[in-house]
């Protein structure tokens, strides 16, 4: 096949600067365009300093509305905004990184209906789809951690969690909480039980147990590292350990990036790649689940290229098969 033409809308972030990272080794995609209007004119690896020598190429404030698939790395909020202002080809697909169309009543906008990006759980849909709304990094680990309990219809009470995320999670622009004095050596919760991912969590949990009907206690937590997400979660669970490990490794048998190891995890074995690792133990009546990803691969940019991978017929690991950086 031809190669697909990219645009990357939002060109000077990490989710941005990852995407560039993963297009240019990719064997089927060209980058076309990165638009950015705060950086218009400047060569993108002036900005993207990983890329010196891989790419020559300057950022535009112009779009080419007849590229192959356009991918939206806008502050959320803003894709509904900037696809208002901007038309494209009624052939571009579109993959957002925003949290603008990811719930059930924001899917539809301007006659395009978005289809929720997680491949565990939607592999058939993405592959027939033109647009997604990826999911966000959070809400990724965590539903890792609880699709296999509610395809079976065991959550039945309230699910505890708490994870940490790195300070790629905050973005690029600065603020007191990613500085780096107040960041090192330090840690911290915020939003505690608000969190915004709570609700395309808990949207995808009653997609397969319609009757949950308990909370999800989310506790956020920054830690003083760059990337990664480290959740643990616990619910109530009557069955055996031998159950719970049987009953996630046959819902993840046919996943790509998702697979469930029977030694404890540390986070260095998912930092730089696309892989979502499951860890489970039993404690009396309660399992514990650690789901472990990389915040701005599996989490953000890695994910959206498998997207793109599975809607446009091609190999779903194409362009992602990348080492942990373990030490």
């Amino acid at each position: 096949m031809k190669n697909i033409k990219v645009g990357i809308i939002g060109g000077a972030g990490y989710t941005a600067g990852e995407l560039i990272r993963l297009l240019i080794n990719h064997p089927n995609a060209e980058l076309d365009f990165v638009y950015s209007t705060s950086n218009a004119g400047n060569s993108i690896n002036k900005i993207h300093q990983d890329v010196i020598g891989d790419l020559d190429m300057k950022f535009t404030d112009t779009i080419n509305p007849n590229v192959d698939v356009l991918f939206l790395c806008l502050g959320h909020g803003n894709s509904v905004k900037f696809l208002s202002a901007n038309t494209f080809s009624a052939t571009t697909k579109i993959v957002d990184l925003g949290n603008d169309f990811r719930l059930e009543k924001d899917k539809v906008f301007n006659g395009k209906t978005f289809v929720y990006g997680l491949p565990e759980l939607q592999r058939d849909a993405i592959k027939k789809a033109d647009y997604i709304a990826n999911p966000g990094c959070f809400a990724t680990a965590i539903q890792l951690g609880l699709l296999p309990l509610a395809e079976k219809g065991l959550l039945t009470n309230d699910v505890h969690i708490n994870a940490v995320t790195g300070a790629t999670g905050a973005g690029t622009s600065l603020s007191e909480t990613s500085h780096f004095p107040w960041r090192d050596n330090n840690f911290s919760y915020y939003k505690p039980f608000t969190h915004q991912h709570l609700g395309e969590i808990n949207q995808s949990v009653k997609q397969l147990q319609s009757s949950f009907a308990s909370e999800i206690l989310f506790m956020p937590n920054r830690g003083n590292f760059s990337r990664g997400i480290f959740a643990t979660l616990y619910t109530d669970f009557e069955g055996s350990l031998e159950d719970a490990k049987a009953m996630f490794k046959a819902y993840y048998k046919d996943a790509k990036y998702t697979f469930v190891s029977d030694v404890v995890l540390h986070l260095k074995q998912v930092v730089n790649t696309n892989k979502g690792l499951i860890h489970l133990h039993k404690h009396n009546n309660k399992l514990l689940v650690t789901s472990m990803i990389d915040n701005l691969l599996k989490g953000a940019s890695g994910q959206a290229v498998q997207n793109m991978n599975l809607m446009f017929g091609l190999e779903e690991t194409t362009g992602l098969q990348l080492k942990a950086t373990y030490f």
